[in-house]
C-alpha cells in the first residue's frame, strides 16, 4: 500500500487508487474523494460489490473525461468460491438456496473445468445485478422475487489460475474482460463440478497496470489529504 503522497491537482484532473474495503459502496467510496478533495466532478472506473475488496479507480476533475477508457482495461481478481451451496446472489450476501455433499475432487478434476472457462465465453448475468430489462434494473426485480431470463452476454476470460484447493474452498485468480461478473464464474464453476457454488469472498488485484500494491487505503488517503486540507 502507498503511504506517500504527490502534489496532486484535483481540478485538472487525477486517478486515485484506492483499496476499497469491504462493506462499503463504490458510490460511498466517490462520496467521501469528493468531500476530502473539494473537487465537483468525481466518478470511479467500474463498481465493486459491498463485498469486494481491492481497486477501485476515482477520477477527479478533468481526469473524469477517462471514465469511458479506464473501464475497457483488464482486469484482475483473486475470489474464493465456497463448493457445495448456491445463493440467491451468487455472492454471500443472498440467503442459501441449495445445498449438496461435496466430493474430494482431485486438483486435475477441478484444473479440468477451470480450463473450460477460459476464453470468449457467454455469460448469463446474476438477476442481483444492475443490467436493466424494460428499463428496471434486475436487482429490483429480483428483491420482489421475479425471476427474468438474462441473454448470455460474450465476455473473454484471459487466464484462470488455481490458487488454492482446500475442500469446499477454491481460491481461484482470474484475469478477464470488461462485463465479467465474477459471482457468475464461481456459479458457474460450482454447477460445472456438479455441486453448486457461489462467491465467498473476493479482491480486485489489478485494472491495467494500475495494481493493489500501489494502491491507497481510505485511512491512509484521509490521513495525507487532512495534512492538506484543514477543514477535514
Amino acid at each position: 500500500m502507498r503511504t506517500s503522497f504527490p502534489v496532486f491537482d484535483f481540478e485538472a484532473g487525477e486517478i486515485l487508487n484506492i483499496d476499497k474495503p469491504a462493506g462499503m459502496t463504490s458510490f460511498s467510496v466517490v462520496a467521501k474523494v469528493r468531500a476530502w478533495t473539494h473537487c465537483k466532478k468525481v466518478g470511479h472506473t467500474g463498481t465493486l460489490d459491498p463485498l469486494a475488496t481491492g481497486i477501485l479507480l476515482v477520477c477527479t476533475g478533468k481526469a473524469t473525461k477517462r471514465v469511458a477508457e479506464l473501464m475497457e482495461l483488464k482486469k484482475e481478481y483473486e475470489g474464493v468460491i465456497e463448493l457445495g451451496k448456491t445463493t440467491e446472489t451468487d455472492d454471500a450476501e443472498g440467503r442459501i438456496l441449495q445445498q449438496r455433499s461435496v466430493p474430494s475432487f482431485s486438483i486435475e478434476d477441478v484444473l479440468l473445468v477451470l480450463k473450460k472457462f477460459v476464453g470468449e465465453i457467454e455469460q448469463i448475468p446474476p438477476m442481483y445485478s444492475a443490467l436493466k430489462k424494460d428499463g428496471i434494473r434486475l436487482y429490483k426485480l429480483a428483491r420482489k422475487g421475479k425471476i427474468v431470463h438474462r441473454e448470455p452476454r460474450k465476455i473473454k476470460i484471459h487466464e484462470i489460475k488455481l490458487l488454492e484447493w482446500n475442500k469446499p474452498f477454491l481460491k481461484i485468480r482470474v484475469r478477464c474482460s470488461r462485463g465479467t461478473y465474477i459471482r457468475a464464474v464461481a456459479r458457474d464453476i460450482g454447477e460445472d463440478l456438479g455441486v453448486g457454488g457461489y462467491l465467498k469472498e473476493l479482491r480486485r488485484t489489478r485494472i491495467g497496470t494500475y495494481s493493489i500494491e500501489d494502491s491507497y487505503t481510505l485511512s491512509t488517503l484521509r490521513k495525507l489529504l487532512s495534512g492538506k486540507h484543514e477543514s477535514l
